[in-house]
């Protein structure tokens, strides 16, 4: 099979990546990318593109399955108006551009309580974002809502602090169900659901990713 990733420099991404460098089933692993990236493997084409001009890409985005992974957040963008850009905007350009292209398989990581009419600003970008990419009928479209992901080496201190405090509570048996998820562990669901054969829309959510990467095909 052949791959297509956006976000792949990001910590989901990288593992995403790898995994699937790893990984038999697949021959060709294509990402797009703002900047040379530190892949070095023969399976592995880079596109540096400039997203904001999708006319210029759009027609790479060929492939069998296509992986969103994208993300930002307020401080790094600078403003919701750049992290909506990024957030939503760059990854619908690469939805659509996959479904003009007949990909017919569609993994989209959103976040836990993403909702359109959510009076969060996070949550309600995430929320536009998931019912775009489903009115655009991929022939299988798979969203993942994990909460809080555990990232390798994260040089965010208050991301840090709070995986310590979640952490800790799980031990002592409560929040169980917000328990942080790997990024790791995500990257390996997203491409379990790549190889399940079915159609139409599937929503994971949550701790359901943990049992959804360890599912038997």
């Amino acid at each position: 099979m052949k791959a297509l990733v956006i976000g792949a420099t990001g910590a989901t991404g990288t593992d995403l990546v790898n995994q699937l460098c790893a990984d038999p089933d697949f021959d060709q692993v294509d990402i797009f990318v703002r900047r040379r990236s530190d892949f070095h493997h023969e399976k592995v084409k880079s596109h540096i593109v400039d997203f904001d001009h999708p006319n210029e890409w759009k027609h790479l985005v060929k492939g069998d399955v296509a992986y969103s992974c994208l993300g930002t957040t307020l401080k790094s963008a600078g403003s919701k108006e750049n992290q909506k850009v990024i957030d939503f905007d760059y990854q619908l350009e690469f939805a659509k551009s996959a479904r003009e292209n007949d990909v017919e398989d569609f993994i989209l990581v959103s976040a836990y309580g993403a909702n359109p009419n959510s009076k969060i600003f996070y949550s309600r970008i995430k929320g536009e974002l998931e019912e775009a990419v489903r009115n655009l009928n991929f022939s299988k479209t798979t969203i993942f809502q994990p909460g809080m992901l555990e990232r390798k080496n994260s040089d965010r201190n208050s991301e840090v602090i709070s995986l310590k405090i979640i952490k800790f509570l799980n031990q002592l048996g409560l929040f169980k169900s917000q328990q942080p998820l790997p990024t790791a562990v995500l990257a390996k669901a997203m491409i379990k659901a790549s190889k399940i054969k079915s159609s139409g829309f599937s929503e994971i959510k949550l701790h359901s990713i943990f049992s959804f990467a360890e599912k038997k095909l």
